[in-house]
């Protein structure tokens, strides 16, 4: 799918079915970082308009995510603990070089991957017959966006990179994604 080089196992779905809680306290926590993300590519790169235009389109979508999946949470009557960190995350950050203009395209290649797999995985629980259907259903329209995203990261890559080098990173950064996503474990988490 997208850029990805494997696919999630297919027990992952059971996983994150079988603690549908979890994985929604997670799935709250993701969309807040990618919100985040979103303000901190503005901070960081506030020359480049078109950056500048579509971070703000992404942050708002993104913090509209956050906010359906924290009244999904507050429905169930749970609480939204403490985030733990996104181990995925942090193993493709170390990745990221630390010189520009590279470090830009990191980042926004990076994002797209993170784009590429929540949107995966987004399907799969589309498809789950061991989840409600008002879940299923919401799974699905966030999967239309999260490949939207997909492509802003990287059409916004290919606009300011050559698209040789673009395709060579992410060639490279995608290989690093599928090693990271062979070694995790398969927890009820968006990435895990």
């Amino acid at each position: 799918m997208l850029c990805l080089l494997n696919n999630t196992r297919p027990e992952w779905v059971d996983i994150a079915a079988a603690d549908i809680d979890t994985l929604l306290i997670d799935h709250a926590h993701c969309e807040k970082k990618a919100a985040y993300n979103a303000l901190t590519m503005i901070q960081n790169y506030p020359e480049h308009e078109d950056i500048v235009r579509e971070m703000i389109i992404i942050l708002k979508e993104e913090w509209d995510h956050f906010e359906r999946v924290y009244e999904r949470i507050r429905n169930k009557d749970l609480k939204l603990v403490k985030d733990s960190g996104n181990e995925y995350a942090k193993q493709l950050s170390k990745h990221i070089r630390k010189h520009e203009p590279e470090k830009m395209l990191d980042l926004l290649l990076i994002d797209g991957l993170i784009e590429a797999r929540s949107c995966e995985r987004f399907s799969l629980l589309a498809k789950s017959e061991s989840i409600s259907q008002d879940l299923r259903d919401f799974y699905q329209e966030l999967f239309a966006s999260e490949a939207g995203h997909y492509r802003t990261f990287t059409d916004l890559a290919r606009k300011y990179f050559p698209t040789e080098t673009v395709k060579q990173r992410m060639h490279e950064l995608a290989m690093i994604e599928a090693k990271i996503m062979d070694t995790l474990g398969h927890q009820p988490t968006m990435h895990g």
